[in-house]
């Protein structure tokens, strides 16, 4: 038995070694800078609140914080370059609904696979994105709908992500308008076309269109849930403007995660200096201000949050009928 006890003695003490290293490396991170790949343009959303949240957390750690934009296949080039990175908490991945929830729903090959590739951190944010058309479009979505079913097919629009075209689908689908869907990749792109007149209608989120809209050059008809937009207190919902049940609630939503392995006290780590970040009421208004909602989230609340995204849409895109590419 002495070979035995001996063994179980050294496997117990290793145990504790290694134990005992996890907990300095944690408390030790990070000693270099952090890279947070975001897998859109800058000026979206997603890049917005990381760039606020990184430069909260570079001034906490005293390390450098840097955003990475690596945009692309609907956030799957970033995605499968960050799956493959170094386990250490150096190289984070901002990732969205279309991450996490979408693609695996709508694609037929990938090149990561979201439950199993990464480590969930936190929510960063749950957006209420908006139809907007140019100041010399339709005055009200009841005009944008009556248009859209007086020249079937004529019409386009824009959207930058798949929930968002998922929603505009939607809206099209519920109130009988025939139009073509015209693709960008993020939401800078997507602005930019109904700037310069390119499409008739956008889906997007606030953050790049609220300034276009207080000032005057684009008007913003529904939003696409009941979420508040402080900026456009009076502004209701897709579901109540065109009487479509259906468009009830159709909301995105940023998090954070690192690649899978990463050892959990620096993911905690992460997840509590956002969690502290959010109790700043100067960084909330900032963002609040930006048309995003901040929230934060444990790992384990986010994964239950991710579970109910996908049952939800995945029955969405069942019954729609609607065909992504």
């Amino acid at each position: 038995m002495r070979p035995l006890a001996t063994l179980l003695t050294a496997l117990f003490a290793a145990c504790l070694c290694a134990g005992s290293s996890l907990a300095q490396d944690a408390a030790s991170w990070p000693n270099q800078p952090v890279r947070m790949v975001v897998p859109f343009p800058a000026g979206g959303p997603a890049d917005i609140v990381a760039r606020m949240v990184s430069e909260r957390l570079s001034q906490v750690w005293g390390q450098g914080v840097v955003v990475e934009n690596k945009p692309g296949a609907n956030t799957a080039i970033a995605a499968a370059q960050v799956a493959k990175a170094p386990a250490n908490g150096y190289t984070l991945l901002v990732v969205m609904d279309v991450t996490m929830v979408l693609n695996p729903l709508t694609s037929k090959t990938m090149s990561y696979d979201p439950g199993k590739d990464f480590d969930l951190i936190s929510l960063l944010a749950k957006n209420t994105s908006l139809l907007t058309v140019h100041v010399d479009g339709p005055k009200t979505l009841a005009e944008l709908i009556a248009r859209g079913k007086a020249n079937p097919g004529k019409m386009n629009f824009g959207a930058g992500i798949i929930t968002t075209r998922l929603a505009a689908e939607l809206f099209n689908k519920e109130t009988g308008i025939v139009a073509q869907y015209v693709p960008f990749q993020g939401s800078p792109p997507t602005v930019q076309a109904l700037l310069s007149k390119s499409v008739d209608y956008i889906v997007d989120g606030q953050a790049a269109s609220l300034p276009l809209i207080q000032s005057g050059l684009f008007r913003a008809l529904a939003k696409t849930n009941e979420g508040p937009v402080p900026a456009l207190p009076e502004l209701r919902s897709l579901a109540v403007e065109a009487g479509a049940p259906a468009l009830d609630d159709v909301s995105t939503w940023i998090g954070v995660v690192a690649p899978a392995g990463t050892p959990r006290a620096i993911i905690d780590k992460i997840q509590g200096e956002v969690a502290r970040a959010y109790e700043d009421p100067a960084l909330v208004d900032r963002i609040l201000k930006a048309g995003i909602n901040p929230v934060s989230a444990t790992p384990e609340n986010f994964a239950k949050f991710i579970h109910n995204e996908t049952q939800r849409w995945g029955k969405v895109v069942k019954e729609s009928g609607i065909e992504l590419n």
